[in-house]
């Protein structure tokens, strides 16, 4: 069982907080690329309880800043974009992408004051379609950890469609939904199959491989999983296994990539890699990255689907806790599980955000299809004490040689022999690896 203090521990992301000092060490999302491709490329972020100023200067360079000016504390987010920096209403004192101070233009002509001025900022990168900061600790040579050659990250831009969505909960129930694959079969159930061919890019929807049967069948007539879990060395994997008769058996895996993300198929051509990042300790943001192995994917028709659902500028669902999530009896009578529409995120949503702003563990009875919650936890309070005590470096932490290291990871939805099934799921991922137009690496022997 989980006690107060343990669940303090794993939830509570302020830099003096356990969980909060460990994500620290971790590329954070903080924005997707097209929120800087507007007219004025400056937007304020609110980031595990810390508030950050995020911009672009005229050539092109990413920079994130505490969003209070150091001289007498206004708010940077009002800064104007110009001559190579970001520049202060207030008095005019301009700061570029690394902090520096480059002018304090109302002080006298030949003040130095701006040589003794440094803001804080932070290092930015974009991948496939969304800037990632980092505010914690550098190594010894000043670096930040490296990123993973991930499938999202590997493949180029148009094979790559990333978007997100805000959830006014803790991130780490929002999270943990994403490795409890038996949820699936109630949450996510439809009491009819629909065309996969008109689901593009639609979870659930499409044909398992190797077999004609929908995955909206296969979680409503086999709703009793078989969960498997093992280690990796990026986080853990999961296995659902949904025997459909003596001779074959539907095999789902999934991934979790420590410490904050998880790695879904989407279909036997796409998979999501999905973040759950604090604003703050009761309100988080998924980011996800949909990556297409075979062609490019439609980056239009995508975005237009979830903004049916989300609003602009901050990405709020428009079905949530003040509308009841759009429940409605009748369609849970006779079309979905939840009667809250067809969209799987408005199910995830409705799910955590009613366990509350932050979920009381305390009062939880985990069952045997809950293991991979069970083994994250551990993993997290592991990594948690190997932060506070300085006893080793946290799982997935790090360097350029150790990111070359770890590739895919694998995600398979088929339909496998019963007798065989080990075997099958790493075949899957090789077809489709081979097959893939821009040649996706395979993990190596080791993962």
């Amino acid at each position: 069982m989980t006690t107060h203090e343990q669940n303090m521990r794993m939830t509570l992301v302020g830099p003096d907080k356990p969980a909060g000092k460990l994500l620290r060490r971790y590329w954070q999302p903080v924005a997707l690329i097209e929120e800087l491709e507007d007219i004025r490329p400056v937007k304020p972020v609110k980031l595990m309880g810390q508030d950050f100023v995020l911009f672009r200067d005229e050539q092109g360079r990413f920079g994130l800043l505490d969003r209070d000016c150091p001289h007498r504390g206004a708010d940077l987010a009002f800064g104007r974009p110009e001559d190579g920096g970001l520049r202060c209403p207030f008095h005019g004192w301009l700061f570029d992408v690394a902090g520096n101070c480059l002018q304090t233009p109302a002080e006298p002509e030949n003040s130095r004051l701006c040589q003794r001025i440094k803001q804080k900022a932070y290092p930015v990168v974009l991948k496939s379609g969304i800037l990632f900061a980092y505010l914690g600790p550098l190594d010894a040579d000043g670096k930040p950890p490296a990123f993973a050659d991930l499938d999202c990250f590997v493949a180029p831009d148009s094979h790559v469609f990333a978007f997100k969505g805000h959830i006014a909960c803790n991130w780490l129930q929002a999270l943990e939904v994403g490795i409890d694959p038996a949820h699936a079969s109630f949450l996510h159930r439809f009491f009819e199959d629909e065309d996969p061919n008109a689901n593009y890019g639609r979870q659930f929807r499409a044909n398992s491989a190797d077999s004609d049967m929908p995955m909206t069948r296969v979680l409503r007539e086999f709703e009793r999983p078989v969960i498997e879990v093992e280690r990796t060395d990026y986080g853990m994997r999961l296995f659902a296994l949904r025997q459909l008769s003596e001779k074959s058996t539907h095999v789902r895996v999934t991934n979790l990539l420590f410490p904050q993300a998880f790695n879904i198929p989407l279909s036997a051509e796409m998979t999501i890699t999905q973040w759950h990042v604090p604003i703050d300790d009761e309100n988080c943001y998924w980011y996800a990255i949909f990556t297409s192995f075979t062609g490019p994917v439609d980056k239009r028709q995508m975005r237009e689907q979830r903004l049916q659902l989300y609003t602009l500028p901050d990405y709020i669902p428009r079905q949530n806790k003040r509308n009841n999530y759009g429940f409605d009896p009748l369609e849970q009578k006779t079309q979905t599980y939840t009667g809250m529409g067809s969209d799987i995120n408005v199910h995830d949503q409705w799910a955590v955000e009613s366990q509350g702003p932050i979920q009381d563990r305390t009062r939880e009875h985990l069952g045997s299809t809950d293991k991979g919650i069970i083994n994250y936890r551990s993993m997290l309070m592991k990594a948690i004490e190997q932060v506070e005590t300085g006893s080793g470096t946290p799982l997935m932490v790090l360097d350029a040689a150790e990111a070359k290291e770890i590739r895919g990871p694998i995600t398979v939805d088929g339909v496998a022999p019963t007798e065989g099934w080990q075997a099958y799921w790493r075949e899957v991922d090789a077809r489709k690896r081979q097959a893939s137009s821009w040649q996706a690496p395979a993990p190596l022997a080791a993962e």
